[in-house]
């Protein structure tokens, strides 16, 4: 359960460490500063030889992700740089190779290799982004921890922008 974990903490965390923000590039779109909520949604799970109340736990564990509201200042936006996230991966031990990262035209469409605390997983993310929304698909698939086949997970993470910060709301890193 704690590698399956990992699985998830990794797709979440690329997503809202590098996917939701986009490079000043080739036209590409910069999202707007303020209040951003984000709702993560389960739309695919698949562990052969899983029992289906962890799958359940699983699940309740990712809508817990949802609704979480970040305060980005204007400094913090204009510093964005999708490429070099993604260079970097969402650290906590993991690395990641990609074969594609095209970040461009309000468009993301990224694919590569990750490997995180012994695992490896073929990752994929593709989706839109604007500057008061973004839509990104994680689509993470490889080894079951369990050894009892091939594993794939499906997220779907919706970024909106709710308004300007709200008072008393400390900003967050990005």
């Amino acid at each position: 359960m704690k590698k399956l974990i990992t699985f998830a903490a990794l797709g979440v965390a690329l997503a809202t460490a590098g996917c939701s923000k986009s490079e000043n590039a080739g036209g590409t779109v910069k999202r707007e500063a303020g209040n951003w909520k984000t709702d993560v949604k389960l739309v695919k799970f698949e562990m052969p030889g899983m029992a289906p109340e962890m799958k359940e736990g699983m699940g309740k564990m990712l809508e817990g992700a949802s609704g979480l509201d970040q305060c980005f200042t204007q400094e913090q936006v204009d510093k964005e740089d999708i490429a070099a996230e993604l260079a970097k991966g969402p650290g906590n031990g993991s690395e990641c190779t990609w074969t594609k990262k095209d970040v461009s035209g309000g468009k993301i469409d990224v694919a590569g290799t990750c490997k995180a605390n012994g695992q490896t997983v073929e990752m994929a993310m593709a989706g839109t982004m604007e500057a008061k929304k973004t839509d990104v698909t994680i689509t993470t698939k490889g080894k079951s921890p369990a050894g009892q086949g091939e594993m794939e997970m499906v997220l779907q993470m919706t970024s909106t922008h709710t308004g300007p910060c709200k008072d008393g709301a400390a900003a967050t890193k990005s």
